[in-house]
């Protein structure tokens, strides 16, 4: 059984539709798919609905922007229940804060001689609740001022770049905690990847991990070479924290992160089957009604 956890569609930075994606999946031969949007859950229902028609196995996933002491870290919940209150009213907040730094940043890039017109943005973001740096660095792509994402990324739009803005961010803890809350799993992703062991550190996985906060981290990435991931899966097994894999598919966007390029171990999925059934969530297409 081939599992990918974590790939990402039009409905937030991904190139293609939630049925799309789940097509890629067929063709990329995955048996599990997990749709992980940022900050959003609207790709799930017509990626479910594609899953069931095509036989793929979609999972309810999401991708939450958070932060601690002003480092950005990622985490991927399973599972959530998609109308708790709490959780839905921290996303749109997450939401409101990529939409509101956009003026900036495109006032940034005109000032640095790369205007950027506002059909040209939309026609990136069409109807994505979740509107972030990705479909500018797309938008700069279509006007020929970089090659690719990564360009874009490298040299104006990262975290220490000159085009760069920050926003709100959900606090670490308060985001593992709303995803257990309303049944999900938390998973940290890409955790030694964008980020050095200097702000995710070993000491702090093993309390979040001691207190029940945390469930797991994605070990098997492409952000990660061989030597973090086995570090990493011996750390995971250590604390007792499932260890993951999957690809961070986004379509074209995204170089090198192909579908199924990681995967994770079926008894990984089983454990988080549980933990997601124990905790009252929704995980796959036989909730869809709850979608």
């Amino acid at each position: 059984m081939r599992i990918d956890l974590h790939t990402h569609s039009s409905v937030s930075d991904g190139t293609e539709s939630p049925a799309e994606l789940v097509a890629a999946a067929v063709a990329s031969g995955l048996d599990v798919l997990a749709l992980c949007d940022h900050d959003t859950f609207d790709g799930l229902a017509e990626a479910t609905a594609a899953g069931a028609r095509l036989g793929v196995a979609v999972l309810h996933g999401i991708e939450v922007s958070t932060q601690r002491h002003g480092h950005s870290v990622h985490v991927l919940g399973y599972g959530c229940r998609q109308d708790d209150e709490a959780l839905q009213a921290e996303l749109a907040h997450v939401r409101a804060g990529r939409s509101g730094r956009v003026p900036a940043m495109l006032a940034n890039l005109a000032r640095f001689g790369m205007p950027v017109p506002p059909e040209v943005l939309a026609r990136q973001v069409g109807d994505s609740p979740s509107v972030g740096r990705p479909h500018v660095a797309d938008a700069m792509v279509e006007l020929g001022y970089v090659a690719d994402r990564r360009e874009a990324f490298d040299s104006w739009l990262g975290d220490d770049k000159p085009i760069f803005v920050g926003r709100y961010a959900a606090p670490l803890g308060r985001a593992l905690d709303l995803i257990k809350a309303a049944g999900g799993v938390a998973v940290i992703a890409h955790p030694w990847g964008r980020m050095s062991r200097d702000q995710l550190t070993p000491g702090l996985l093993a309390d979040l991990a001691a207190a029940g906060r945390l469930d797991g981290v994605e070990v098997d990435h492409q952000d990660h070479d061989e030597a973090t991931r086995a570090e990493l899966r011996a750390l995971a097994d250590r604390l007792g924290l499932l260890a993951t894999g999957s690809s961070d598919y986004h379509g074209v966007g995204k170089l090198d992160h192909d579908l199924g390029c990681n995967t994770t171990d079926p008894d990984v999925l089983g454990e988080i089957r549980r933990r997601v059934a124990g905790r009252g969530g929704r995980l796959d297409g036989s909730d869809a009604a709850a979608v």
